[in-house]
């Protein structure tokens, strides 16, 4: 900005003195464009900025939005995962004391979940939904069986505080291989 207004003025200096004229029959324009230079030691890249240091700050700003997002989802997964154990311990206890089936088979059903979506892993959406009239919690053992029906995995999950007629859909996941195909079967659910 600086550097245009000094342009400016120069050039309205030169437009002056050319109409004036000079008495030494030098051309006026010559005469006003030795007097004046812009001097590279006084200059060095672009001029300061009002927009450049608004776009330094942005940059800033949008970095530090970017770091606490990222720590914002660490934490989350974190209590996530640590809610998604403490259900799955509390229904493994729960299970512990069901000597048959369990009262809730009729409240669950699987659908498997394609391993292009699983990363590999045979997995099955568990749908849980709550036949009683009153809020109630699931403890559900999924077995993942191998064609002769024999049991290669198993894991249990579990569903707190379901309201009545709600439905929920925790996700049975087995470890184990991908190269044998597995069949997920509901071996108990107990409601409780």
């Amino acid at each position: 900005m600086r550097l245009v207004l000094a342009l400016g003025a120069a050039a309205t200096g030169m437009a002056v003195m050319a109409s004036c004229g000079g008495s030494s029959g030098e051309d006026p324009v010559q005469a006003a464009m030795s007097t004046f230079t812009v001097g590279a030691e006084n200059f060095s890249g672009e001029p300061a900025s009002p927009l450049a240091s608004l776009h330094s700050s942005a940059l800033a700003s949008v970095s530090a939005a970017r770091e606490s997002a990222s720590r914002q989802a660490a934490s989350f997964e974190a209590s996530a995962n640590a809610q998604l154990a403490a259900g799955r311990e509390k229904a493994r206890q729960v299970l512990a004391t069901v000597p048959d089936a369990g009262n809730a088979l009729g409240d669950v059903t699987l659908t498997g979940i394609p391993t292009q979506v699983t990363g590999n892993l045979t997995a099955a959406k568990v749908t849980v939904t709550n036949s009683t009239q009153e809020t109630r919690s699931y403890a559900i053992q999924v077995d993942f069986t191998d064609g002769s029906g024999q049991t290669v995995d198993s894991t249990v999950v579990g569903v707190e505080n379901l309201a009545p007629g709600a439905t929920e859909n925790p996700v049975a996941f087995s470890t184990k291989s991908s190269d044998t195909t597995l069949v997920p079967v509901v071996v108990k659910a107990q409601r409780y």
